[in-house]
């Protein structure tokens, strides 16, 4: 009994900490509503990214944590950030502007999915369990009944911007499994590393683009940008990154299916958006699919000499 309580502990930490991940991005969805209205979407994830990225530059240099300098590991921060912050951002807010939300909602949750077979069909990192399929299922269940069955009646219009999410929710999926090379390194390196990598990708761009030095954002916005900076994004990556290295790749995915009941609860107490009837069924199957992505299998006890 002595040796599995500290396990218990450990296991609900990191569960703990799956649920916070899950929110910072849940609540990203209700910034990222109010932030867009004056500020163009390329000009937003080149801020998220800038900001997000110097913060933790900052509070490394204040815990007396050094970036590596090796241009190896710049390689790996930069193909980090194109998979996880710049095309899949790109391509979800470009996306997003011609499909119903809900729509991308469930076509932005499919990351485990992709995140599940890419380990089974390729890599092969870790071990791809019945149990781990099964949560997977359920829990892109969960995800249609939360959104609302009608939004799948959406499916099959505007085809490219659907296109596009998935090819998003791919890049997400390959960011998790990649972001195991990164085990030897702070938390917070590679999320520093892979952001600022991102602002230098999306600045110039943005400079191209929206010609930034034009635009007249509201306090509201400027707000919500910051928000999703420090907390959806700052916070959220370093928590990424740990979970990647106690979870794996597919558990740590698995808080796709969180944030959508996250973001839903966000939208109906900020934003006045409603629930659909079938949510409270859909959020025990996210629950159930969760649990069986992350929680490890019992083993089986030794028998007695």
């Amino acid at each position: 009994m002595g040796e599995s309580q500290p396990q218990h502990k450990a296991i609900a930490s990191e569960l703990g900490l799956l649920l916070l991940l899950a929110t910072l991005w849940g609540a990203s969805y209700t910034f990222l509503k109010v932030a867009v209205e004056t500020i163009p979407p390329i000009t937003l994830i080149a801020g998220r990214t800038l900001i997000a990225g110097l913060l933790l530059v900052a509070i490394m240099h204040g815990r007396g944590v050094k970036m590596p300098t090796d241009a190896a590991n710049w390689r790996r921060f930069l193909f980090q950030a194109c998979l996880n912050s710049v095309i899949p951002w790109v391509m979800v807010a470009w996306g997003a502007q011609a499909l119903d939300a809900g729509v991308a909602t469930i076509l932005n949750s499919t990351a485990p999915i992709f995140t599940f077979f890419l380990t089974f069909a390729i890599t092969r990192h870790e071990a791809v369990t019945s149990r781990k399929l099964i949560g997977v299922i359920a829990g892109m269940a969960g995800i249609c009944l939360i959104v609302g069955a009608q939004a799948l009646g959406g499916l099959g219009e505007q085809l490219i911007a659907q296109i596009a999410c998935v090819l998003a929710a791919v890049c997400y999926a390959g960011a998790a499994i990649f972001g195991r090379n990164f085990g030897g390194l702070d938390p917070m390196a590679p999320a520093a590393g892979s952001l600022l990598c991102g602002a230098a990708i999306l600045i110039p761009l943005s400079l191209i683009v929206d010609r930034p030095w034009t635009l007249a954002p509201s306090m509201y916005s400027l707000l919500a940008l910051l928000a999703i900076a420090v907390f959806s994004t700052a916070l959220a990556f370093v928590i990424y990154f740990r979970l990647i290295q106690t979870l794996g790749s597919v558990g740590a995915t698995a808080q796709a299916y969180l944030r959508v009941p996250i973001g839903v609860a966000f939208g109906v107490a900020f934003l006045g958006e409603q629930l659909s009837s079938t949510v409270w069924i859909g959020l025990a199957c996210v629950v159930v699919g969760v649990a069986a992505m992350t929680i490890p299998a019992r083993r089986a006890k030794p028998a007695a000499a």
